[in-house]
């Protein structure tokens, strides 16, 4: 009896692109999107999977972190890190989209002094409470809040906790705009900021200019633009140009694991860590690890997976399949 023919679906579809696996801190220019700033990187590298980690708008410029490959499974460390911005608010007019993109609103005469202005800041450093620009990703009865905007939903977003550490005035380059540094955690519009501190200081405001020089362990001095990049791939090779998967994972404690234990987490098993008071790993470093907490195993210098500890087993939270280097001055064929 013959073989039936294979069902292509059954089997799966081939990824295209190459299994390159690393993060890249792409220095963004004003007019792309950060989709158009991934697609550029995914082509550059002919990358089988790739995406950013935290969306910058098109106005906006700065540290735009690009995952590839298994570096997309730590996305959400590096969006739950800190993140710093400098920006310039104009005062005097409100914009429909908070920002230089939008349509003018309202207008106002008003201009606040350099003291008024810092004496106004300390309201909004903090945990404070921000209701999110109406051209946002924040989702309302399941729905984008942009999407209805643009169909006539004017709504605003329900208001919600972000945490500000540090919110500076460092330039006034004339009475219509002010420079401003800002320091802050996961899901802050700095839109919000410019505009709610216009009404704070009795006129309106909207950003015309942003830049994100923070964005978890990537800073504006780690990043690249995309011309420069390019011009690098010219004479080094794609690995060359990436920064290690690790780079997300600063915060979380490393487990280096034997091979037995690095297959078993592979394939998604648990190993064992202790027993009674036999230590089946580093002692040195389970000492620094806390019962429940994320840590990181590694095969020498190669992440296995990320993993937590309980009780006397560390469990597989997420299998990252990275193919082991081979250990410096080894043979090959």
């Amino acid at each position: 009896m013959p073989n039936p023919t294979p069902n292509p679906v059954a089997m799966g579809r081939k990824r295209k692109g190459t299994p390159i696996h690393g993060w890249i801190a792409v220095d963004k220019d004003i007019g792309l999107t950060s989709t158009q700033v991934v697609g550029r990187i995914r082509r550059m590298f002919n990358a089988q999977k790739a995406g950013h980690a935290g969306t910058l708008d098109p106005l906006a410029t700065g540290v735009l972190p690009i995952a590839l490959g298994e570096a997309t499974k730590t996305v959400p460390y590096v969006m739950n890190g800190a993140k710093a911005y400098r920006f310039t608010a104009c005062f005097g007019e409100a914009r429909d989209t908070d920002d230089l993109e939008g349509r003018v609103t309202v207008t106002s005469d008003i201009r606040p002094d350099d003291d008024a202005i810092r004496a106004a800041l300390p309201a909004y450093t903090g945990t404070i409470l921000q209701v999110p620009p109406v051209y946002s990703a924040v989702k309302i009865d399941g729905q984008r809040s942009y999407k209805r905007a643009r169909a006539g939903e004017g709504e605003l977003p329900p208001a919600r906790n972000v945490d500000i550490q540090r919110f500076a005035l460092v330039g006034r380059p004339d009475r219509d705009h002010a420079v401003f540094e800002v320091e802050c955690g996961k899901g802050t519009y700095i839109r919000s900021l410019a505009r709610d501190l216009g009404e704070t200081l009795g006129t309106v405001a909207h950003v015309s200019e942003l830049r994100r020089t923070l964005c978890g362990p990537f800073s504006e001095n780690d990043a690249i633009s995309l011309d420069k990049l390019a011009e690098i791939m010219l004479c080094a090779l794609p690995q060359e140009c990436l920064l290690p998967v690790t780079t997300a994972l600063d915060d979380i404690p490393a487990l280096a694991m034997t091979d037995t234990q690095t297959d078993h987490l592979r394939h998604g098993r648990a190993v064992r860590a202790r027993s009674g008071s036999t230590i089946f790993v580093d002692a040195n470093q389970l000492d620094a690890i806390r019962d429940g907490h994320l840590l990181c195993a590694m095969s020498g210098q190669t992440p296995v997976a990320l993993a937590r500890l309980e009780g006397e087993e560390i469990q597989p939270v997420r299998v990252l399949n990275i193919e082991s280097a081979p250990e410096k001055g080894a043979e090959t064929e």
